[in-house]
C-alpha cells in the first residue's frame, strides 16, 4: 500500500454531519483558542498559564468531539500499529522540520519580506527564567514542556485538521487547504505577528501536519518528534 492509499484510509470517518455543523464548532473553537490568551494570572508563571490555555482550549475541543461522537482515538491518540513505522515517521518529521528551519534561516535575507526580528530568546528568560547553566531549573520545567507539547500536537493536529477537512468536504484540496491552515494558526498563535518566530513555528506546525496525514493520522510520532525539538530548544538555552 502506497503513502497516499495509507493517507486516504486512515482518514477519520464520520456520520453525516452538516459542513456547517463543523464550521460552527471550529468558529467556537479557535475563538476560545485566542480569546483564552487575554486571561493570564500574574500569581502563576508563564508555563502554568499556558498550559491553562491549552488545557481549556482541549476542554472545549473534546465538548465538540462528544457532540460529534468522536474521540480522541479516533484522531490518533492511540497506540501505534507498527512501531517501527512509527519509528520512521518520528526522525522524518523531526528532520523534515528542522531541515525546513535551516533552509528558512538561510534564505530570509534574500525573501524581502517585511519580518519583525526573532526575540524569542529575549522573551524566553521572562517567561522561564534564566536557564544559562541552571540545570535543576530546566529538568524541572521539562516535564511540563511536554506536557504543552503533547496538547498542541492533540490540538493543533488532531482536531484542526480533520475539523477543517470536514468543513470542506474532506477532498483531497481541503486536506491540503487543513494542513496549511493549521501551521498559520499555529505559527501566528505562538507570536501574534508576521515575524521570523511566526513562520519558524508555522513551518514546525506545517512539518507535523504533513507527517500526520501522511503516516497514518497517529499523533505519537508528532507528539515526541515535537517533545525533542522543544527539549533541544530548552538545551540551547541552558549551554
Amino acid at each position: 500500500m502506497n503513502v497516499m492509499s495509507r493517507t486516504k484510509s486512515s482518514k477519520l470517518k464520520m456520520g453525516p454531519v452538516s459542513p456547517f455543523a463543523f464550521l460552527f464548532d471550529l468558529f467556537i473553537y479557535i475563538s476560545v483558542m485566542f480569546l483564552i490568551r487575554e486571561v493570564y494570572f500574574s500569581q502563576l508563571n508563564f508555563i502554568a498559564n499556558g498550559l491553562f490555555w491549552s488545557l481549556t482550549t482541549l476542554v472545549f475541543a473534546t465538548w465538540r468531539m462528544h457532540a460529534r461522537g468522536i474521540s480522541w482515538k479516533d484522531l490518533g491518540l492511540c497506540k501505534p500499529k507498527d512501531y517501527k513505522s512509527a519509528l520512521f515517521a518520528t526522525v522524518y518529521i523531526l528532520g523534515f522540520a528542522i531541515i525546513s528551519i535551516i533552509l528558512f534561516e538561510a534564505l530570509k535575507d534574500q525573501l524581502s519580506l517585511e519580518i519583525a526580528p526573532d526575540n524569542s530568546n529575549v522573551s524566553a528568560v521572562s517567561k522561564f527564567g534564566d536557564l544559562y547553566g541552571n540545570w535543576i531549573l530546566f529538568f524541572s520545567i521539562l516535564p511540563f514542556i511536554w506536557l504543552e507539547s503533547m496538547l498542541e500536537e492533540i490540538l493543533d493536529r488532531g482536531f484542526l485538521i480533520n475539523w477543517i477537512e470536514r468543513v470542506l468536504s474532506s477532498t483531497l484540496f481541503a486536506t491540503i487547504i487543513a494542513v496549511i491552515v493549521q501551521a498559520l494558526i499555529f505559527g501566528f498563535r505562538h507570536s501574534n505577528d508576521f515575524s521570523e518566530r511566526s513562520i519558524t513555528v508555522g513551518l514546525i506546525g506545517l512539518a507535523m501536519g504533513i507527517g500526520y496525514v501522511v503516516f497514518g493520522r497517529n499523533l505519537w510520532p508528532l507528539i515526541i518528534a515535537h517533545c525533542t525539538l522543544n527539549t533541544i530548544s530548552m538545551l540551547d538555552r541552558v549551554t
